[in-house]
């Protein structure tokens, strides 16, 4: 009974390292969660699998699906109203800049300012933020799982995601030794 004990409070440690290491902005998330002021937005990898449930007829539904069908989580933080979204917005970066992430782009539009990052395990793209701050709009986007940088624009078209249109842009460096 002891080592059933201890096997399961080990499984349960190991379970918590995991799910804190889901994504970078799990803390931002976490914070804001009650904030009335933003819109939080989480899908799960069971929400992505069903989208694998059924059999596309067109080789490209079928390569969009693939890709889905390795992601394993989305978060969304999103405000158009708040007062301090610049701030919002450094502190989101900070918090992302420790982490061992590698930046894709920056960009500024206008008054807003974006920036792209990801993370990279054995040359696997295992995360994916995006965050989007200006004068009242703060965005925080985090997709995690087996990502596939050619296929997130195609999945954020169909999602409507707002500010994902700009990874349309980046050059696929390694495209040519493919």
């Amino acid at each position: 009974m002891k080592r059933l004990l201890i096997i399961i409070a080990a499984i349960q440690l190991i379970a918590i390292g995991v799910n804190a290491q889901d994504n970078i902005l799990a803390p931002l998330f976490d914070k804001y969660a009650d904030d009335e002021d933003f819109t939080k937005v989480t899908i799960t990898s069971k929400m992505f699998s069903l989208f694998t449930e059924f059999e596309p007829e067109d080789p490209e539904t079928k390569e969009l699906t693939e890709a889905v069908s390795k992601l394993q989580g989305l978060k969304i933080l999103a405000s158009d109203s708040v007062n301090n979204a610049r701030s919002y917005f450094k502190d989101a970066k900070s918090q992302v800049r420790k982490g061992n992430m590698e930046e894709l782009m920056s960009i500024r539009d206008g008054k807003d300012d974006m920036l792209f990052m990801i993370q990279e395990e054995a040359g696997k793209i295992s995360e994916l933020v995006m965050l989007v701050g200006g004068e009242h709009k703060f965005i925080a986007l985090s997709l995690y799982g087996e990502i596939d940088l050619k296929q997130i624009s195609k999945i954020s078209k169909g999602m409507k995601i707002d500010g994902m249109n700009y990874l349309e842009n980046l050059d696929n460096e390694g495209d040519d030794d493919q």
